[in-house]
């Protein structure tokens, strides 16, 4: 193979032999003297020679890193997808992807989402209503769907006697008369020893609360 050829065929060409264009263009020569002379297309010399005058080298500089598999469209695209549908997942992404005719792997889409602001995030788990579960919700909808029930949103236990204090008062602001039902939710003051025992010795009468039932 001769050295031209083996020249063009280089993606880049050898620092000695940019060093040369740029000592010809110092003597005075133009881009089309030294292409012609040194066998390289005029472009590429025009080139070197703004290269060099632009950063005072011939050698080729750091690059960014290697190119983007997404293209700004493409990741434009897989963004509007993940909007329209937040819970698609990475694969169907991918086949996306694919179908723009740019294949690339999971672990790409993700990197290009997390660039746009976009991470995925697992849903809590909560547990499900069983059969028992909705059986005494329903029966509970049945039995105490009616008026007269007085409710607590209470924050914190704030005193034994002022909460007694508060309970009557409200239960005649409501006009409820001696003989009403309180609820509350399972929450772990209301489901305390000491607040059963209040509301026990207080004769309070207090609606039972389903088991996974929201407040």
């Amino acid at each position: 193979m001769s050295e031209q050829m083996r020249i063009m065929r280089s993606k880049d060409l050898p620092e000695e032999l940019r060093d040369t264009i740029v000592a010809r263009h110092r003597s005075g020569q133009g881009c089309k003297k030294n292409s012609a002379a040194l066998k390289v297309p005029k472009s590429t010399v025009a080139s070197i020679i703004l290269k060099w005058k632009t950063f005072g080298t011939t050698r080729t500089l750091p690059r960014a890193g290697h190119p983007a598999k997404l293209s700004y469209r493409g990741r434009r695209a897989l963004v509007r997808e993940v909007k329209k549908n937040p819970k698609i997942i990475v694969a169907e992404l991918q086949r996306c992807s694919r179908e723009m005719g740019e294949s690339c792997r999971k672990s790409t889409i993700t990197a290009a989402l997390h660039q746009s602001g976009l991470y995925g995030r697992v849903a809590r788990r909560k547990p499900l209503l069983s059969a028992r579960h909705m059986k005494k919700h329903l029966k509970d909808s049945k039995m105490h769907h009616a008026v007269g029930v007085f409710f607590s949103c209470r924050d914190r236990m704030i005193g034994c006697n002022r909460g007694k204090d508060e309970c009557g008062q409200s239960a005649q602001d409501l006009r409820l008369g001696q003989r009403f039902t309180f609820q509350q939710h399972n929450d772990p003051k209301h489901t305390a020893k000491i607040t059963k025992e209040w509301l026990h010795n207080n004769s309070v009468t207090v609606l039972e609360w389903p088991c996974q039932s929201p407040d």
